[in-house]
């Protein structure tokens, strides 16, 4: 019986010091509401000097949107393209165009936030996922990409050294 007992108060107490190793919360880091406006506007800017009206979503890690522009005459559909494109790239961590072969793949027709196709970057800094851009309006999502990538770069020296 005895030894019954000492086993039990062992894998209690080594239950009890895994669970205090585990931390009860978790520390998310965000860009805050004036940085992700930054890389919206960055984006615009470059998309602007090329000769491309676009809009831009910049969404956080959950895909939750925390800028969204759009350009003077970009396309209204656009806006929501731009969204999609964003909530893709950060809930798979990779650029649209690596995502371009699963366009049509079951998961496209479960989830109508996906858009598997090129135009936005996930906003990486320091071995951290932040959020994503998307960006929509130009005649090539290459293009669209390359905006955002530009939105990112206004930005990314400074999350580098969070």
């Amino acid at each position: 019986m005895k030894l019954t007992q000492t086993l039990a108060a062992s894998l209690i107490a080594v239950s009890l010091s895994a669970a205090a190793e585990d931390p009860m919360t978790v520390n998310v880091s965000r860009i805050s509401m004036d940085v992700a406006n930054k890389i919206a506007m960055a984006t615009i800017t470059s998309c602007r000097a090329e000769g491309i009206p676009v809009s831009v979503s910049v969404v956080d890690r959950n895909g939750i949107i925390q800028a969204q522009l759009r350009d003077t005459i970009a396309p209204p559909v656009s806006l929501e393209i731009s969204y999609k494109k964003a909530y893709t790239s950060v809930m798979f961590n990779v650029k649209g165009s690596g995502l371009e072969g699963r366009a049509n793949s079951p998961l496209q027709s479960m989830n109508v936030n996906l858009a598997f196709m090129a135009g936005s970057v996930p906003i990486q800094a320091g071995g951290k996922l932040y959020g994503a851009i998307g960006v929509s309006g130009a005649p090539d999502g290459k293009d669209d990409e390359k905006c955002a990538a530009a939105g990112l770069a206004a930005v990314i020296d400074d999350l580098e050294m969070l």
